[in-house]
């Protein structure tokens, strides 16, 4: 029996090892305001600690622990449940969070929104994220339910972005929307129902200004499911930051409730899939290598320079990393993924395939361009919310060498016929004209004898 405690304990000791880990790092800073409590998000943060994160906690106006300590960031990934919080300590404010992300490219930041203007909703405004008025939740009235309107049931999309789980439950929102920017970076991952609106109160009594600013249209209706509530930001060093409108989403009393009778609600899934998303568990790629030779060169010795109408392959290695296995597998599925030989302009354009017997290998092979100069191999590779695959090697094409010219060009025997032609016509041009000269002066010289007789 005590064997078996021991055996057990250990078992649960090596749980988290087995379980996802972070493709940058395993610290965490949860910086939430004393409003919240950490009790009442239990389920969300012992789900990161079983999969290997150490959670740190602080209050916004705390300085330890610091996320900077001589330049260097402390944690890997930082967590902002400041809903109501106007003011934080320097390390956490939005211009530092910023400056974090773009020099820091392991360093990812999930964001929770809310109704209320705080400095959070002038950082997602760095991020092209426009946000309604201050105090106008998202609001439903469909379906009738029992529940405030504020608590909206959302349903996951049909084409859900590949970082949702499959068949994810309904989830429970409360909170407020935002609408989405030009930003090729950023991107939706759980839209506001069609029905949906933000206003400033909660009652139809308002229903005459939501349809004036309907007719004015613009920015003056923050409707429908052009909103988003969950949105994903993928800067392009690779750090990754989300935006929830409603830190409810990650709590215990939405992840324990029913969005149907006997039917429990997909917010601990959802809010598990945000924070693997933005962790960089999922969606990680990175290219091993890549290189470039002769077709046919069994060495595979990379050239430094390709002669014209060459025949070239480009073969590069793509890899995935699993959370569960903490390491980068190869990925032999990635579809769509070009291949571009130019020089200013692309001269060739063309797919790169998956090789059936080697997995995570994808090459193809193409005539080099009948025209010389410096080319370059480009992969760029952008797809939103999965880590970008970018390839650029330089090369040069040349033309042949004098003697690296066939002997006779078939595509030059017109001209070789004219010239053949010319010599000849030229030659019986000679002989017809010494011949007939040849030929006058032998009569004027017989001529001249019969006189003289």
């Amino acid at each position: 029996m005590r064997i078996s405690r021991l055996f057990a304990a250990l078992l649960v000791s090596l749980v988290p090892t087995a379980l996802a880990r972070s493709s940058t790092g395993d610290k965490v800073l949860v910086v939430m305001e004393p409003t919240l409590k950490a009790e009442d998000y239990s389920l969300f943060f012992n789900n990161l600690r079983s999969r290997g994160y150490e959670v740190f906690f602080r209050a916004p106006n705390e300085k330890m622990p610091t996320t900077m300590s001589y330049d260097i960031p402390q944690f890997s990934h930082i967590i902002m449940f400041t809903p109501t919080a106007k003011n934080l300590e320097a390390d956490v404010g939005p211009q530092a969070l910023f400056t974090l992300l773009k020099e820091n490219p392991s360093t990812n930041i999930l964001v929770a929104l809310s109704p209320k203007r705080t400095p959070m909703s002038d950082f997602a405004a760095e991020f092209n994220i426009g946000l309604p008025p201050p105090n106008t939740p998202l609001i439903s009235h469909f379906p009738p339910r029992s529940s405030p309107h504020t608590q909206l049931i959302i349903n996951s999309p049909s084409k859900a972005h590949p970082l949702l789980s499959k068949n994810l439950p309904p989830v429970l929102f409360e909170g407020q929307a935002h609408l989405l920017g030009d930003n090729p970076l950023l991107f939706p991952i759980l839209n506001a129902p069609v029905e949906s609106f933000s206003t400033d109160g909660t009652e139809d009594r308002r229903a005459d200004s939501v349809v004036e600013a309907s007719d004015k249209g613009g920015e003056g209706l923050w409707a429908g499911s052009k909103m988003s509530v969950v949105s994903g930001f993928q800067a392009t060093n690779g750090a990754r930051i989300a935006f929830v409108g409603g830190v409810k989403l990650f709590s215990d009393e939405f992840a324990k409730a029913e969005v149907a009778p006997g039917k429990r609600s997909g917010n601990g899934q959802l809010a598990q899939d945000i924070a693997a998303w933005t962790f960089q568990e999922t969606l990680v790629y990175k290219v091993d290598s890549a290189t470039h030779f002769l077709e046919g060169d069994e060495t595979r010795t990379e050239q430094e320079k390709y002669t014209t109408n060459d025949r070239v392959t480009f073969t590069m290695e793509i890899s995935q990393f699993d959370p569960i296995k903490n390491k980068y597998i190869p990925k032999s599925d990635i579809q769509e993924l070009q291949l571009e030989f130019t020089m200013l302009d692309p001269h060739i354009r063309t797919g790169l395939q998956a090789v059936a017997d080697k997995p995570g290998t994808y090459s193809v092979t193409f005539r080099a361009p009948d025209r010389h100069g410096v080319f370059k191999f480009v992969v760029n590779h952008k797809r939103k919310g999965i880590t970008p695959l970018q390839v650029a090697m330089p090369v040069a094409v040349v033309p042949p060498r004098h003697d690296g010219y066939p002997r006779f060009l078939s595509a030059a025997w017109p001209y070789y016929i004219g010239a053949i032609s010319t010599s000849v016509g030229f030659i019986f041009f000679c002989i017809v004209y010494l011949g007939a000269e040849s030929a006058t002066e032998r009569k004027r010289k017989e001529k001249g004898k019969n006189k003289v007789e």
